[in-house]
């Protein structure tokens, strides 16, 4: 342990500890707008500076150690004015357009600003030159309102161990963006959204799509339906002054209604689906390898994040038939609109208009995939984000606030816990063990309260070994098998895991991964900013969705049940080979 004193009051820390932590936990802000919580600090925007006792030059707080007996000042007047003109400097270089700026109610640099009190910018100079780049579906990108603060080029690096965006050039010409500079759709960028979810100011931002919903919802030739991911529900509240992780399912079904959707739907019934399904092929896989002798590409990795499947395509094509063939719950909910709701209400599928809100920014890639079009056209047309669903309710004046608690529509919005916990990192694999352990022994998986905690948690790789016995007579090649399990949160425990396997020093046969920090609790277009308090709130808001639920497995979803009866006949069916599953092909960055 170190001790020191910050602003005359001691605190004892770990060495290794930074100033910038240090004082957090005393309860002193520091201003940061490179900083990103688990990352190697850069240092790069000097809004963090701080005064130690006998230095004679500032230091970056968010990248200096604490050391025994520092004495570090974070308030003076030295570090006052220094920040000030750290933060004027920015705001003469940058091209922010702040009255249209998509950021300009949740801006960093803004807030920044007014909190030093800044009225005017005291330097003249040019400007950093604009240039929007649109070329992919889910992210737009604006140069000139970059601040070089290289917390895209962290998360991208670091936690994503993709490296689609670097710092290139020096000096005023640095650029942050591809190689070359070229468009984002050029190289082997996953579209998952953690740069936006972290970009301090309005360079990276969703491309959004509410004036496509408004269109839809005012035409009246279309049907127009809308879903919305487990996530959702523990998040939208933070654009509404609620603190993160409380739960808003019913005034959220209520909002949506009175921006003019003709039907509320969930998600979470698909999520149900998707786990009979991929439990089916699991089971499948497991069949032919223990009892054919066959080789059935074993361990199979989960394929509900689109940005995973992205990485795959990119980074492990050979890999690809490790996946389930099984599409996301999104885009199983938009066939399954398409089609079997479509035939309940006499229309056809171009009649139906599918609007998902989802916690994800790739699912807006997700659902323009060629592969996304079961039904004839395509599956699902539009997705939003948390955010965008909160700037719609506010655009339309609607007070959330004072709704009350409505329910989803049916029969495409009734779920169970299960697929609540598809949200959280961890949580698929827990809903796919729910059943698939019941379906083989008979009996409900024997841990308290069905939480496989091995699972849970923000450890960047977690594992299970679940041993099965006393099979039903069907199932006999499973008695005594254990069911060796692993997970991964974040792309870069995802090249982990990977990894492992490759090497032989791990055998798992079911991985799930999940493409953001924290699972989709945490993905690119929720509400900002989100860090490690926060992913644990919006987690532990659905458990308890979770267990408040009478039905907690997907297989007792009696919605489902009469899907499969009426309309796709079985898992893994030739109906829901159809509609249901696909195939990945390799794909080529620069």
């Amino acid at each position: 342990m170190v001790q020191l004193t910050i602003n005359h009051t001691t605190v004892e820390v770990p060495e290794g500890t930074t100033i910038l932590n240090a004082a957090n936990q005393i309860g002193i802000k520091i201003p940061t707008l490179c900083y990103v919580e688990r990352l190697q600090a850069p240092g790069a925007c000097r809004a963090c500076v701080v005064e130690l006792e006998g230095v004679q030059n500032l230091a970056a707080s968010c990248s200096m150690p604490v050391a025994e007996g520092m004495k570090v000042l974070t308030n003076s007047r030295r570090v006052r004015n220094a920040r000030r003109m750290v933060v004027e400097l920015l705001l003469s270089e940058h091209n922010g357009e702040c009255q249209t700026c998509d950021r300009r109610e949740d801006c960093e640099l803004q807030a920044l600003s007014s909190e030093l009190g800044i009225r005017e910018v005291s330097y003249r100079g040019e400007r950093t030159r604009k240039r929007i780049d649109v070329s992919t579906p889910a992210l737009i990108r604006d140069a000139g309102k970059c601040i070089k603060c290289r917390r895209c080029v962290s998360v991208c690096s670091e936690t994503q161990h993709v490296g689609a965006l670097w710092a290139q050039h020096r000096g005023f010409d640095t650029a942050i963006g591809p190689a070359f500079n070229r468009d984002l759709s050029t190289v082997a960028c996953v579209q998952c959204g953690q740069c936006a979810a972290v970009c301090p100011v309005g360079a990276i931002t969703e491309k959004d799509q509410i004036d496509e919903v408004w269109a839809a919802i005012d035409a009246h030739d279309k049907h127009v339906v809308v879903q919305t991911a487990p996530a959702i529900r523990a998040a939208l509240g933070e654009c509404f002054g609620y603190p993160p992780g409380t739960l808003v399912t019913g005034k959220m079904v209520a909002a949506l209604r009175r921006l003019g959707f003709d039907a509320v739907f969930d998600t979470n019934f698909t999520a149900d689906l998707t786990i009979l399904e991929e439990g089916t092929e699991l089971l499948t896989r497991l069949r032919r390898t223990l009892v054919d002798g066959e080789s059935s590409l074993l361990p199979m990795f989960t394929s509900c994040s689109p940005g995973w499947i992205m990485y795959m395509e990119y980074f492990h094509p050979d890999l690809l038939g490790h996946l389930s063939s099984c599409k996301s719950p999104q885009q199983m909910f938009g066939a399954v609109a398409k089609t079997y709701y479509a035939n309940r209400l006499g229309l056809r599928p171009d009649q139906v208009f599918v609007a998902s809100v989802m916690p994800c920014t790739a699912k807006k890639f997700e659902c323009q995939r060629p592969e996304m079009a079961a039904s004839g056209t395509r599956d699902v047309d539009v997705v939003l984000t948390t955010r965008e669903l909160g700037k719609m309710i506010r655009a339309a004046g609607i007070d959330f606030r004072s709704l009350p608690d409505e329910q989803m529509d049916v029969p495409l919005g009734l779920s169970s816990g299960a697929a609540d916990i598809f949200a959280n990192t961890g949580g698929v694999m827990e809903a796919a063990l729910r059943t698939a352990y019941e379906i083989v022994t008979g009996r409900a998986l024997p841990l308290e309260n069905l939480h496989v905690q091995p699972v849970a948690g923000l450890q960047g790789v977690k594992e299970a070994a679940l041993k099965i016995e006393d099979v039903r007579p069907e199932w006999s090649f499973l008695d005594g098998v254990t069911l060796n399990v692993g997970v991964a949160h974040g792309l870069g425990n995802a090249h982990r895991i990977i990894d492992a396997m490759r090497s032989g020093a791990k055998q798992y046969h079911f991985i799930e991964v999940m493409t953001c920090p924290g699972g989709c609790i945490g993905g690119g277009g929720q509400p900002r900013f989100t860090t490690d308090d926060v992913r644990l709130a919006r987690i532990a808001a659905i458990y308890r969705e979770d267990e408040g639920k009478q039905l907690r497995k997907s297989h007792d979803n009696p919605q489902v049940a009469s899907l499969y009866e009426e309309f796709l006949g079985q898992p893994s069916g030739e109906r829901s080979h159809q509609l249901l599953h696909t195939r990945y092909t390799a794909r080529e960055g620069m």
